[in-house]
């Protein structure tokens, strides 16, 4: 019996949800990394030449988004409300894959995001590309709905 394999999902089809923001589509999306460290110890009799090793923490990369600036001031504004002592952190923060038809196909939401950073576009008088504007967001928790 012949069994079938699924074709990947080209990564050009996905939205960003941001709670309480509404915008357009970005161009780029990544960060979607989860690691743990590695705690090494040494066991307790003299006779043990390796290391044992156990768990430690859970870390989340920071995701960077990156789209056509705009006339959108809404994540220019969300950091600022950080500079200005008003942090607000946001759920119901997600990607979302699509297949080619527009049928979601996978999700991942992270939880208490907040932008780490902002970049505005760079200038070139010489050139004719989009002006584009990056944001880094920092979060506690990636799940894969």
């Amino acid at each position: 019996m012949a069994t079938t394999q699924a074709d990947p999902y080209l990564g050009h089809c996905f939205r960003i949800e941001i709670q309480g923001i509404d915008r357009g589509g970005f161009s780029e999306a990544s960060g979607l990394d989860i690691s743990n460290d590695v705690i090494e110890y040494r066991n307790g009799d003299d006779k043990s030449r390796t290391v044992s090793k156990l768990f430690g923490l859970t870390k989340y990369s920071n995701i960077v988004l990156k789209g056509g600036l705009t006339d959108d001031r809404s994540l220019f504004d969300w950091k600022d409300k950080l500079i200005q002592g008003k942090p607000e952190r946001k759920d119901g923060c997600s990607i979302v894959l699509w297949d080619t038809e527009g049928n979601e196909k996978m999700r991942w939401n992270f939880r208490r995001a907040w932008i780490v950073k902002w970049s505005g576009p760079s200038f070139n008088a010489t050139g004719n590309s989009v002006a584009i504007e990056s944001v880094e967001i920092a979060h506690e928790g990636l799940t894969r709905a």
